[in-house]
């Protein structure tokens, strides 16, 4: 059973063509999520997109396009997330507004609305660090 590092590392490194040795490995092979992750790399990023306009193509075929396009080099990339912001999260708790609104309110609201909005939220309790010390005590 291959999973999405053996996948990665056969287009990367290896160019071992692992759908030839298991015809069952094209079921586990997830074009999107190869895809989107060779798309960090400013060397396959014009591969991942190819393979992306060619959608409807087998999944082996994808794979093949990929492990003969691609030069063999380490890559190694975490996946973006977007950044966390309490005040946008508390906005939208407060107000009840979606992300792309309370993020257009943000920069209207004073950093004295801001910590008003978050006393009203707070829900009491100690945080973690502040238990953790008071169990050692």
């Amino acid at each position: 059973m291959a999973q999405l590092g053996d996948f990665l590392k056969a287009i990367n490194q290896s160019k071992k063509n692992l759908m030839d040795e298991d015809p069952m490995t094209e079921k586990e092979y997830l074009p999107f999520v190869v895809n989107r992750t060779l798309s960090y790399f400013l060397d396959t990023v014009l591969y991942a997109n190819e393979a992306n306009i060619r959608n409807t193509a087998d999944k082996k075929l994808q794979f093949d396009l990929l492990l003969n396009s691609i030069r063999s080099n380490r890559r190694f990339s975490r996946w973006l997330k977007p950044d966390e912001n309490k005040d946008i999260d508390a906005i939208k708790e407060y107000y009840g507004y979606s992300n792309q609104r309370a993020k257009e309110v943000l920069d209207l609201l004073t950093g004295e609305q801001l910590s008003f909005i978050h006393e009203r939220l707070s829900k009491g309790g100690l945080k973690n660090d502040r238990r953790e010390k008071g169990r050692a005590s």
